[in-house]
């Protein structure tokens, strides 16, 4: 099926399961401990050996030697493999580190070796027996000492153009009655999902099956069967339960690589976990970005030049961080500039991170719009409205699908309080604690993209759902179920949903914000190919048909669901396509976000007091789960505001704080009210259910509104985050 013409009305829109707030398929599952994860799966044929990584000990250079002979006599081991006997070992197509360093290491902590033994401890124990000699060389760690010598990258499948013009920005910048020009950095960020990089890898002759953590089956398939070079075919990969990914198991890694080499030189099937931290070191991360954001204005607060540049830093051949993104359409200026430079250095990779781009490069743009509204002399949030646009503001002939960013201030403001604030900063101060309000924009895009499953119905009314779609901990198995149910016209006790195995059709996969609408609008197709099928079983008419509470109707017909399979089941299949509508029309979710803090007098100790995420994201599917999912992303937001932060050793090349006691993230302590408003919206533009992505506008201008708050409460403005209270504490106000 493809989806070339904006949506009518479908049996979606009866909405007596779909935008319901339905309790998550697989909750009690996994609040019970029940739901295997990648490492306890039990389904090998023979039961694993365990691998253990060892990582470089350098930053840069190169291994001169393995010695291996007093590890490989250790108690229980059975096969280490290095570079030595890995054999030719390729790239996949999304990440551009090597899984196995050999000779040449490229950072800290590239893996050198995985040491096979029969128990986890013994494992561990032999790794620490294999003597590797290095040769260290120098290498480049620190991106602002690496600013001078970045360089515009080419054009890539991932992020925006890294040069984007309109208009004459500078001439503009330069003739503007006021103008602003900020410098700001974002450090570098880790995922820190609950569950680490895990892989059971078993071989049966050339085949080879893998219980893994992984986002996108196929991009897993893809990346795997390059790397070994071997066929796609060959290769099954299963992950039915993911602990958390927000990026960081977009495809294969080193634990997928090493535990499939691992698997075939022990002849046995291996299991492997990443150490934490290791995962700090050898994974990817959202890299660090120093940016720079121009804005001019009239006197009545127009924008008339937008400028954006950004430096982030990457292993040769690695992307950008593309923290210009949100810049491009998030308000009107008809004279705009953005760029995107990137520096090489030998650290470990930095990829796509919970909504790349917008979460770093809204940290700085919505704090210039502040800074910009204090000169102006005008609300922040009426500095915004009126710099909204109905178009995109590169191609003015190009409408937004749907756009409710004003209703979202708006409605943000009256419910939040917003009147209230004091617009002079550090004129707060209760019981000991200066108390401010902040507030920024958000937006983060909709996309789609191709989008499989297959539906069977059998003769006790039981609707199954097969699709190698993945459910990271964002709800995938609810909303499915309920799109299945919808369509079918069942409750949703009589869906069953098999998701994570790549010999299921192939859906969209979790990442990108596209997973929920993608996953849900094959489904769909493959919903109404088997409607279809029962009605023309039940010699009905397809397009006359209605299927309602386990029946199908037609006229005064109405016949059990199950007459139409009283031979056996009936068996749908369909993808469905996008056409171009995203082309015609500039499809993004918008949102707004509130905050009030407080900052201690004595200390600068900060503390959120309260959140507020109004959101307009085309038609919610669950609201339960999106909400979970939005405040999911404002307490992330709040940790790269206060707290997030890799730091790293510019003298040895590794990020210092590489486990979860030194790597700060917000706890319950730290968060202590949320609340979120979604507007009413459907946009037929986007899917046939009239449905976006949510999970990533949560944390786009999170991060920024705390920032702002801070701001208010204070008057100390902080440009580099994290904003910890050291950067406070000299110029705190004076207690009157």
């Amino acid at each position: 099926m493809k989806f070339d013409t904006p949506a009518s009305t479908n049996p979606i829109d009866q909405m007596k399961v779909i935008g319901q707030p339905k309790d998550r398929v697989e909750g009690k599952l996994k609040t019970t401990g029940t739901a295997t994860y990648a490492y306890e799966q039990r389904a090998a044929l023979s039961p694993p050996a365990y691998g253990y990584v060892v990582g470089s000990a350098i930053g840069k250079g190169r291994i001169s030697s393995i010695d291996s002979s007093e590890a490989r006599q250790a108690s229980g081991v059975i096969a280490i493999v290095t570079h030595e006997n890995a054999g030719q070992l390729d790239r996949g197509i999304f990440y551009v580190d090597r899984a196995l360093a050999g000779p040449k290491v490229d950072h800290y902590h590239q893996a050198v070796a995985i040491v096979v033994a029969e128990t986890f401890e013994q494992a561990r124990a032999a790794s620490a027996l294999l003597r590797v000699y290095y040769v260290r060389e120098t290498g480049a760690y620190d991106l602002s000492a690496q600013r001078a010598s970045a360089t515009t990258p080419a054009a890539g499948a991932f992020g925006p153009p890294p040069h984007t013009e309109i208009g004459d920005f500078e001439g503009a910048f330069t003739q503007a009655a006021v103008t602003l020009d900020g410098h700001y950095t974002t450090p570098d960020h880790a995922h820190a999902m609950m569950e680490p990089h895990a892989t059971i890898a078993q071989w049966q002759g050339d085949k080879l099956t893998l219980w893994t953590s992984i986002q996108q089956m196929n991009w897993g398939v893809r990346d795997l069967a390059k790397t070994l070079g071997i066929p796609k075919g060959n290769i099954h990969l299963i992950s039915p339960y993911i602990g958390g990914g927000f990026g960081g198991k977009g495809t294969i890694l080193c634990d997928a690589v090493l535990a499939s080499l691992a698997s075939k030189e022990a002849g046995r099937p291996v299991k492997v976990a990443l150490p934490r931290p290791l995962m700090f070191n050898n994974l990817t991360h959202r890299p660090a970005t120093i940016q720079r954001i121009r804005l001019g204005a009239n006197s009545d607060g127009k924008l008339t030049a937008v400028g954006h540049e950004s430096w982030s830093g990457n292993l040769r051949g690695g992307r950008t961080e593309a923290a210009t993104a949100s810049t491009r359409t998030l308000y009107a200026g008809a004279n705009r500039m953005t760029r995107l430079y990137l520096a090489q250095l030998d650290l470990a990779e930095g990829s796509a991170m919970r909504a790349p781009g917008e979460a770093p490069g809204m940290m700085a743009l919505e704090i210039a719009m502040d800074e910009m509204a204090e000169k102006l002399g005008m609300d922040p949030v009426r500095f915004r409205v009126i710099n909204d646009t109905q178009v995109d503001p590169e191609q003015p002939d190009r409408r937004f699908s749907q756009r409710q960013l004003v209703e979202c201030l708006n409605k943000g403001a009256d419910h939040f309080g917003w009147a209230r604030r004091n617009t002079h900063p550090a004129k707060e101060l209760r019981d000991g604690w200066w108390v401010g309000l902040g507030m920024a924009s958000a937006i983060r895009g909709a996309p789609t993209t191709k989008s499989a499953a297959r539906v069977r119905l059998d003769r006790e009314g039981i609707v199954t759902v097969e699709t190698d779609m993945t459910d990271i901990g964002t709800g995938s198995y609810t909303i499915i179920a309920q799109t299945a149910a919808e369509m079918m016209g069942v409750d949703m006790d009589k869906v069953n949903v098999n998701l994570g195995d790549s010999h299921f059709p192939e859906s969209s996969g979790s990442g990108g914000q596209w997973g929920a609408a993608s996953s849900t609008a094959g489904v769909y197709a493959a919903c109404v190919k088997l409607r279809e099928a029962v009605s023309m079983k039940l010699g009905l008419d397809p397009t006359l048909t209605e299927f309602v509470a386990g029946h199908v109707r037609q006229g005064s017909i109405s016949l059990p669901l199950t007459t139409a399979t009283k031979d056996g089941e009936l068996v749908s299949e369909d993808f469905m396509e996008f056409g171009d509508l995203a082309k015609e029309y500039a499809q993004q979710t918008f949102g707004a976000h509130f905050v009030e803090v407080g900052v201690n007098a004595a200390t600068g100790e900060i503390r959120i007091r309260r959140q507020l995420a109004v959101c307009a994201a085309g038609r919610i599917l669950n609201p339960k789960t999106a909400r979970s999912q939005i405040i999911g992303g404002m307490t992330m937001g709040a940790g790269a505001a206060l707290m997030e932060e890799m730091v790293v050793d510019h003298r040895l090349g590794f990020f210092v704080n590489h486990d979860l006691a030194s790597y700060e993230v917000p706890v319950h302590a730290d968060i202590p009210h949320q609340e979120v408003i979604f507007l009413d919206e459907v946009d037929p533009y986007a899917t046939p259910l009239k449905a976006k992505g949510v999970g990533e506008l949560g944390i786009s201008g999170a991060a920024a509104a705390i920032a702002n708050a801070i701001y208010n409460a204070t008057g100390i403005r902080v440009r580099d985050y994290p904003i910890t209270l050291d950067k406070l504490i000299d110029h705190l106000p004076e207690v009157g």
